[in-house]
C-alpha cells in the first residue's frame, strides 16, 4: 500500500499522516489559548482606559486595533506550533517559567503584570502543545480528543472575541444605561480579570514545566547525558535571567533577539539540526504575538 507521507517531501520533525493531524490540532489549541489570553487583557484595558479620562488616545488606541488581526494570529500560531517540535517548545516554556518568576520578584523595576501576560503569548501556545503531548502520548484516541479538545478552545476563543468586540463598541454606552447583562457583569466584576489570568497561567505553566521537562528527559538514554544537556542549558537561563530586564517598548524586540539567539546558539552545540531550525520558528512566534499586542504592549508600559 501507498502512504501519502512517501511521496511529500520531509521537514525537520514533522511527520506525515495522522502525526500531522495531531500536530496541528495541538497548535490549535495553543493558538486558541493565545486569542482566550488577548480578548480577556483587551476588555480589561479598554475598561481601565475608559474610566480614566488622561488615558482617552489609549482607549482609542485598543479599540482601533483592526479585528482581522485576532484570526489572522490564530492561523499564523496554528501553523507555526504545528511546526516546532516538542524538544524546543518545552525549551520555551522553562524559559519563560524562569523568566516570568524573575520578573515577579521584581515587579517594581519597569514591567507590569498585563505586560508580563503579553509577553507570554507564545510560551502559552507552546506550554498548551507540551501540555496535550505529555498527557496524550499513547493515548488509543489521541486525535479524537485533540479534535475535541480543539473544538472546545475554538469556540472559548470565539466567544472571548465576541466579548472584546462588544466591548469596544457598545460598554461606554451601555455601562452607563445599565440594560446589558454583560456590561453589568464587567462594571461590577471586571477589576477580577487580572486574578483569573494570573491563577489560569499559573496553573497552565506548572503543567506545562512538568510534562516539558519529561519531554526532554526522554530522549536522554543515561545521566551523563542528560547532564552534559541540563548543565549549559541551566548556566544559559541563569545569565538570560539575571542580566536581561524587560524595558520600554523597543527593547522588548530586543528582549526576543537575544533569548532566541542565546538558545540557537546553545544548541548548536547540544541539540540537533531540527532544533536550530525550531528556534527560528519560534523567533517568528514570538514576533507574530508582539506585533499583533502593539497597542496593548504600549498601554501596558505606560501604566
Amino acid at each position: 500500500m501507498f502512504s501519502l507521507g512517501s511521496w511529500l517531501p520531509a521537514w525537520p520533525g514533522l511527520a506525515w499522516g495522522w502525526a500531522l493531524l495531531d500536530a496541528v490540532l495541538q497548535g490549535l489549541v495553543g493558538a486558541c489559548a493565545v486569542s482566550v489570553l488577548c480578548s480577556l487583557l483587551k476588555v480589561y484595558l479598554y475598561i481601565q482606559c475608559l474610566n480614566d479620562p488622561e488615558r482617552q488616545a489609549e482607549k482609542e488606541a485598543i479599540r482601533a486595533q483592526r479585528w482581522v488581526l485576532g484570526p489572522l494570529q490564530a492561523v499564523v500560531l496554528t501553523a507555526l506550533l504545528a511546526l516546532v517540535g516538542s524538544r524546543v517548545a518545552a525549551l520555551v516554556v522553562l524559559e519563560f517559567s524562569l523568566r516570568a518568576a524573575s520578573t515577579l520578584l521584581s515587579l517594581g523595576k519597569g514591567t507590569s503584570r498585563g505586560q508580563l501576560y503579553l509577553l507570554c503569548q507564545y510560551s502559552l501556545g507552546c506550554g498548551m502543545s507540551c501540555s496535550l503531548t505529555f498527557l496524550l502520548e499513547g493515548a488509543p484516541h489521541s486525535t479524537c480528543n485533540l479534535a475535541l479538545a480543539a473544538g472546545l478552545a475554538g469556540l472559548l476563543a470565539a466567544n472571548a472575541r465576541r466579548l472584546a468586540r462588544h466591548v469596544c463598541a457598545l460598554y461606554e454606552l451601555h455601562s452607563r444605561q445599565r440594560y446589558c447583562g454583560v456590561c453589568i457583569l464587567l462594571l461590577a466584576s471586571g477589576h477580577g480579570i487580572p486574578r483569573l489570568l494570573r491563577n489560569a497561567l499559573a496553573l497552565t505553566f506548572a503543567l506545562a514545566d512538568l510534562a516539558a521537562v519529561e519531554l526532554i528527559n526522554r530522549d536522554f538514554l543515561s545521566t551523563a547525558e542528560a547532564i552534559r544537556f541540563w548543565t549549559p542549558l541551566t548556566i544559559c537561563y541563569t545569565l538570560l535571567v539575571i542580566h536581561m530586564q524587560e524595558g520600554p517598548r523597543q527593547s522588548v524586540y530586543q528582549t526576543v533577539l537575544v533569548r532566541m539567539g542565546g538558545l540557537f546558539i546553545l544548541l548548536l552545540t547540544v541539540g540537533r539540526w531540527a532544533d536550530v531550525f525550531h528556534v527560528l520558528i519560534s523567533l517568528l512566534g514570538e514576533l507574530c504575538c508582539l506585533l499583533c499586542a502593539g497597542a496593548m504592549l504600549e498601554v501596558c508600559q505606560r501604566q
